[in-house]
């Protein structure tokens, strides 16, 4: 009877997250020279069955091939091509509206530049029913989540503190709220312009790490000099603070004018040095700062290390949309033909 050779065994199937990984796996490739080349077919079948390699050593691919592939997180390439943030990248993959290569995608999945990747119109009509919100923050309240107490910002959207002037000619529904996130914050006893966003290309714009969009505050300052004493403890709360504010101190006449270069560069922040800033006086005792970068509690840190003490401070600008007239504590929509 002739010698029939046995059909090569199947190798085991890889998991599943391993197959969405590798979009484009290699071929596995040629044995080293050093590695012994298993024994041909006209061997005996015993001689066969004892000299060659299990099925997997000869036929898997090497495992940096397979457990850390190259590319970029799909999430993290929708947020990068200024389609959306990453969380709302993984809530439309989530409901299937993504595909890679023309196969929906799967959470976790990475991809190439040569992957071609495309949305679903279901994610681009989601997107246009979101809302920006642009908030007078009163004093006692935090940005983000409830905390120590105080209540969140976002707890003042409702139809009674809707700005009546507002120009955008919105209505307040229900689902205005869903998803609705600061793009940024101000601390409890700061004031002013602070922006809520159901859209991650608004967040990412603002709040991203590569934001380039500026923002201007009012600062009320009292010179204590450069050898005050901190203790580290957290500063008494701040006060009210508004342009049209009568002056009650001269602090411009004493704070020395080399003392004011340092603010507009020269200090670092836990060991890193800060972006210039432009600081000028708005009167002689109200500082206005416009920065392009967002540390805790930067402006107060800044003013410590040239002797200035911080008793009120109010954002008015973030980019090109101002605080105006919008009362404390009311709110506005982002208008439609409004852009940061």
């Amino acid at each position: 009877m002739p010698f029939r050779s046995r059909p090569p065994a199947t190798p085991p199937e890889q998991p599943a997250a391993s197959r969405r990984l590798s979009l484009h796996r290699p071929a596995a490739p040629a044995l080293p020279p050093d590695r012994p080349v298993p024994p041909s077919p006209a061997a005996s079948p015993g001689a066969r069955r004892e000299a060659a390699p299990p099925p997997r050593v000869q036929r898997v691919a090497p495992p940096v091939a397979v457990s850390a592939p190259a590319g970029t997180r799909l999430n993290k390439r929708l947020a990068e091509l200024g389609l959306c943030s990453r969380r709302e990248a993984d809530d439309w993959i989530a409901h299937g509206w993504v595909y890679v290569n023309g196969k929906v995608a799967e959470m976790g999945v990475k991809v190439t530049p040569q992957d071609k990747v495309t949305v679903e119109r279901a994610a681009q009509r989601q997107q246009a029913n979101q809302v920006t919100i642009v908030l007078h923050k009163p004093m006692g309240y935090v940005s983000g989540q409830a905390e120590d107490g105080h209540t969140p910002a976002v707890a003042l959207i409702n139809p009674r503190t809707h700005w009546r002037e507002d120009p955008s000619g919105l209505r307040f529904t229900p689902p205005h709220l869903r998803g609705l996130a600061p793009a940024g914050r101000l601390d409890i006893d700061s004031v002013g312009l602070l922006v809520l966003t159901q859209d991650g290309r608004v967040a990412r714009q603002l709040i991203g790490e590569d934001s380039l969009i500026d923002k201007e505050y009012l600062v009320r300052v009292v010179y204590e000099g450069p050898d005050a004493r901190r203790t580290g403890e957290r500063a008494a709360p701040l006060q009210e603070i508004d342009e049209r504010d009568p002056v009650r101190t001269n602090v411009q006449a004493v704070f020395p004018p080399a003392l004011l270069e340092r603010l507009r560069h020269g200090l670092s922040l836990d060991g890193q040095p800060l972006k210039p800033a432009k600081v000028d006086w708005q009167n002689p005792e109200q500082l206005r700062f416009v920065l392009t970068e967002g540390k805790k509690r930067q402006i107060r840190r800044m003013c410590e290390q040239v002797g200035l003490k911080v008793v009120g401070l109010k954002r008015i600008r973030i980019g090109r949309v101002t605080l105006g007239n919008l009362p404390v504590g009311q709110w506005r929509y982002l208008g439609a033909n409004e852009r940061f």
